[in-house]
């Protein structure tokens, strides 16, 4: 049976988790990662040495990575003290890499080498660009860093979300989406990890044009000051909007409750669990799948990540997720089966 190829669509910590999960599957595995990260770690690289963004793609390669476990901690080791402070030594290899190969997609080929990726990681785009945003009362946010701290998005709206400058998209990003069985969107930062993708020319068309199944993976939690009001249908229908089309097929809403610790913990900071209201008529043609896919498990950051605050103690579970989409990735033909045998 011919292997599926399944390409996933964000970047940050859900793209680790996703990839994680999936690769222990025999499936042919393309992770396109956003470029937009300007912050902690990352953001010290850009502005000091003029590197493109290293830590979203870092975390790619270390969940496919079929090396050590040692090397991949390695990957992901962050230094607590001295001039390092902060940095993750995953970081700076591949910083490094691009001043040795001369670019960063060679970097990103020969990190791929090293640490004997399954599959492959793609940049979005090659090109050196930053997130911003344009609000309702004419303020900008420029950097995925501003945007990510900025507490007033929805309160005050939305009037532009854009790439500066226009970015074009990786011509592998766009080969890899044409050829794709399933194509899997998310979870992720929502104006941060996840849309920042669909802003470069090239990807959604090619997501429209694409034959693959859709899947989104809906958030489990809104975001403070960004998505409060949303709920799962808000958020399908924003990713439709920036694809283009009602390209979505199914959608995956997680139903396990967190404990109620976690609970008062977000309910503090007015970042809710996401709702879906099951009676409102959808705007677009998908289906909503209803599973399992909360992680247990305490997440452990380390006392150098600059970000630790910001990061989602509610996460999804890799294994369950992965294992919820190789189900989708056969419905189509067990659906087919049943029709012959009917």
């Amino acid at each position: 049976m011919k292997r599926k190829k399944i390409v996933t669509i964000g970047g940050g910590t859900g793209s680790f988790m996703l990839l994680s999960g999936l690769r222990k599957y025999s499936v042919d595995i393309s992770a396109i990662v956003s470029m937009a990260d300007d912050g902690g770690s990352t953001g010290v690289l850009r502005d000091e040495l003029g590197v493109l963004p290293p830590g979203d793609i870092r975390q790619c390669l270390v969940a496919l990575s079929d090396s050590s476990d040692v090397l991949r901690e390695l990957m992901n080791y962050r230094f607590e003290i001295g001039g390092l402070k902060g940095h993750s030594f995953g970081n700076l290899f591949l910083s490094a890499l691009e001043k040795i190969k001369g670019n960063f997609p060679s970097a990103v080929e020969e990190a791929s080498k090293i640490l004997n990726v399954k599959g492959e990681v793609i940049p979005v785009t090659n090109d050196n660009i930053k997130l911003c945003m344009k609000l309702s009362n004419g303020s900008e946010l420029n950097g995925e860093a501003a945007i990510n701290k900025n507490e007033t998005i929805e309160s005050l709206g939305i009037q532009k979300n854009y790439l500066y400058p226009k970015a074009r998209a990786n011509k592998n990003a766009i080969r890899r989406i044409l050829e794709a069985d399933l194509l899997v969107i998310g979870p992720g930062n929502h104006y941060c990890s996840v849309l920042p993708n669909l802003l470069v020319s090239g990807i959604a068309q090619a997501i429209r044009k694409s034959k693959a199944t859709v899947v989104y993976n809906c958030n489990l939690v809104n975001q403070k000051g960004h998505t409060e009001k949303f709920n799962l249908n808000t958020y399908a229908d924003m990713i439709n909007e920036y694809i283009g089309k009602d390209r979505l097929d199914y959608v995956i809403y997680n139903t396990k409750k967190p404990s109620q610790r976690l609970i008062e913990k977000y309910e503090n900071q007015r970042a809710l669990l996401i709702d879906f209201p099951k009676d409102t008529k959808r705007k677009g043609h998908y289906k909503v799948i209803q599973a399992d896919v909360l992680s247990g498990k305490r997440p452990n950051f380390s006392i150098a990540d600059k970000l630790s605050p910001r990061r989602a103690f509610i996460r999804h579970e890799g294994d369950k997720l992965a294992k919820v989409l190789m189900i989708i990735s056969e419905l189509g033909e067990y659906e087919n089966m049943i029709k012959e045998i009917v």
